[in-house]
């Protein structure tokens, strides 16, 4: 029997609905083409690696027999959101939910990476995700309704630190950004949602160079990019405009927005001292 997932009322409803998911081929990405296909959605995945694109739709058109777009693209590339918004346009592919998922982080104090990475860096996690808001809201204001997904994270509520210069700051702005989306369209049938996770069971740490930092962090920190993908989802569904999932989560972003100034800043010399140490 094939996974129902999560509104299963809703699925037939929601059957003809198109996802595009950006970093779809791993953690909390794949998970959350899994949740929407569940829910009866079809997918447009899109990320690097094809071998692995291609693996997750394989999967989920088995499972779910919705229909799986795999579209490998280079988000660090300037041109790829155009590409991508202009090759699903020609094939008459409107999308209904937008989820900018894409993003990594770089270990290092700023003056020891070389620009070229930062740069594109900010060009994934920046750029693309406002250029592909802006080139496929359009469509879904005239059509009176859509959703736009962004993952954000706990780190956008938390002081700067140093090492992994631009990945707080990025995460800061995603969540007013996706705010001033949903105050300017929300009238107009959009729902956008910023979800910020925290530390989450997936390559994430990996490609960050912090795994074996937070390797030996408690279970009740952490949560699986199955059950942030869930949340986010309901969070969506829901309306939330900002939505942090997991009690210890919330805890934490609800002290970096109260808590005195010196303590945050006390606390985050320390934590980015054991990055340091780490490296």
């Amino acid at each position: 029997m094939k996974r129902t997932g999560h509104g299963g009322d809703a699925l037939a409803k929601d059957l003809q609905r198109t996802v595009l998911i950006t970093g779809a081929s791993s953690g909390i990405g794949a998970a959350l083409a899994r949740e929407f296909a569940a829910r009866g959605n079809h997918l447009v995945l899109v990320a690097r690696r094809r071998d692995r694109l291609q693996t997750i739709a394989d999967e989920l058109k088995d499972y779910y027999g919705c229909r799986c777009i795999v579209a490998p693209a280079d988000l660090s590339v300037p041109e790829t959101p155009a590409a991508i918004s202009d090759a699903l346009t020609a094939s008459g592919v409107e999308i209904d939910v937008l989820v900018n998922n894409a993003g990594y982080g770089i270990p290092g104090a700023f003056l020891s990476v070389d620009w070229e990475r930062q740069a594109a860096m900010l060009q994934v996690m920046i750029t693309a995700v406002a250029e592909l808001t802006h080139r496929f809201l359009p469509a879904m204001v005239a059509r009176g309704s859509g959703q736009i997904l962004n993952v954000a994270s706990v780190a956008g509520f938390m002081p700067g630190t140093a090492g992994h210069t631009l990945y707080g700051p990025i995460k800061a702005w995603m969540i007013p950004f996706t705010q001033a989306i949903a105050a300017e369209y929300g009238d107009q049938g959009i729902r956008a949602t910023a979800v910020c996770p925290g530390f989450t069971r997936s390559e994430f740490h990996d490609v960050s160079g912090t795994r074996g930092l937070v390797a030996d962090m408690p279970g009740y920190m952490w949560m699986n990019a199955d059950q942030v993908a869930e949340t986010a989802v309901d969070a969506l569904e829901r309306g939330d405009t900002v939505y942090v999932p997991g009690r210890f989560n919330r805890l934490l972003s609800w002290c970096a927005r109260h808590a005195p100034r010196r303590i945050l800043d006390r606390v985050a010399d320390r934590q980015a001292r054991r990055i340091q140490n780490a490296d």
